[in-house]
């Protein structure tokens, strides 16, 4: 990465929901030497959260802001030589990420999101992950509520498992939250693509091969009750395993044979069938163009709860590892995780890539790969809690 850069963090997509409160969360908790700007397409609507932002920090008051679009390479390219890390929260990602990473790339600069978008990954891995790594550039995807939790606290639960040894893992979600729009028009667009999405990651793993002398795989699982944690469980259908064994191939510490399964946690039965079935349906509509729409014009992007809705949702990430005869349980849990702990996580991993003396990475790395211990540390301290239970 070039030495000179204007600002330390760009946030990029700053005037919509997420954006927004990732930049609150910079405003409130970035470092005072923190050099920090806005990016966007209007810059009447930048000015407008400075304003907001400058309520919080006064200091706010003088951030740069930056003309970026998406459809305009030579903005994109601009803001991703000026910095030395982009936070971007502007999604679909398959519709509008790939100038972003693209430039990034070219230009050594690390790149966060909170994509969940399993085929966007992907295809951005075979198209940019050789100009990455000639660069420098940490490429650092999912890194938002999809999926931090998930591939931090499976870091955490393997560091408390003997070494040396097989280890299965499996992670079980629950959340009282309302999700966002944007993440809905994502799940519907990522259901509507299972065919390209099967292609796309096809021909990554051609281009990404397997770790030598180590397995790791991911099991699908099946539905029914978990012994250790009593609830009843539902395999996810989400990026979060393709993340967790990306992590597990990149770090011997997660031993010789790794396996992980994922899924969602509910008390009784009856809302076990429920949620499947919900499930299937949304999977249904997905796939016929005028339901589809339908949902998506009813569900508006950057639309997102009240404060006070926010206040009251949480989530929990339990995890069940075991290996050489030695089992334990440990869990993440947090506040709203769609929003709050989302724009923490985002904003934590961009500070994490541009502050810390993290492991020497480069190309498309996962957030256990890139900023570890040092990220763990991070979200501790910002209230995210990792326990062993």
């Amino acid at each position: 990465m070039a030495a000179a850069r204007d600002f330390d963090i760009v946030v990029f997509g700053a005037t919509g929901f997420t954006g927004e409160l990732t930049a609150e969360y910079l405003a409130a908790n970035a470092p005072t030497d923190c050099r920090w700007a806005l990016a966007g397409r209007s810059t009447a609507k930048l000015e407008a959260v400075r304003a907001k932002l400058a309520a919080i920090n006064p200091a706010c008051a003088d951030l740069t802001l930056l003309h970026a679009d998406v459809s305009d390479p030579a903005s994109i390219a601009a803001v991703a030589e000026s910095t030395k890390v982009v936070i971007t929260t502007v999604g679909p990602y398959l519709q509008f990420g790939e100038p972003l990473v693209a430039a990034c790339a070219a230009a050594g600069t690390d790149y966060v999101d909170l994509t969940g978008e399993p085929e966007f990954v992907d295809l951005m891995y075979v198209a940019h992950q050789d100009t990455a790594l000639a660069s420098g550039a940490r490429i650092v995807h999912a890194c938002g509520f999809d999926s931090i939790p998930h591939d931090l606290g499976a870091y955490f639960t393997v560091g408390k498992l003997p070494a040396g040894e097989a280890v299965t893992v499996r992670g079980v979600v629950r959340s009282g939250a309302q999700f966002s729009g944007g993440t809905f028009h994502s799940a519907m667009g990522a259901m509507s693509r299972q065919g390209q999405a099967k292609k796309a990651l096809s021909a990554r793993r051609r281009k990404e091969g397997r770790p030598e002398g180590r397995k790791v795989r991911w099991e699908q699982g099946r539905p029914g009750r978990d012994s250790v944690l009593g609830y009843y469980l539902m395999p996810m259908p989400t990026i979060d395993p393709l993340v967790v064994t990306r992590s597990a191939a990149a770090l011997p510490a997660y031993g010789p044979d790794f396996t992980y399964s994922h899924f969602a946690g509910v008390k009784t039965l009856r809302y076990a069938i429920g949620g499947s079935l919900a499930v299937g349906s949304m999977v249904v509509a997905a796939n016929i163009p005028p339901l589809r729409n339908a949902l998506k014009k009813r569900i508006k992007q950057g639309d997102g709860p009240s404060e006070s809705r926010r206040a009251k949702s949480w989530f929990t990430v339990d995890f069940v590892g075991e290996s050489g005869g030695t089992t334990v349980h440990t869990r993440v849990s947090g506040g709203d995780p769609g929003y709050t702990e989302t724009s923490k996580m985002l904003a934590e991993s961009a500070l994490s890539l541009a502050f810390d003396d993290n492991p020497p990475t480069a190309g498309q790395v996962t957030p256990a790969t890139a900023m570890g211990e040092h990220l763990l540390a991070r979200l501790q301290k910002a209230g995210i809690s990792f326990d062993v239970l």
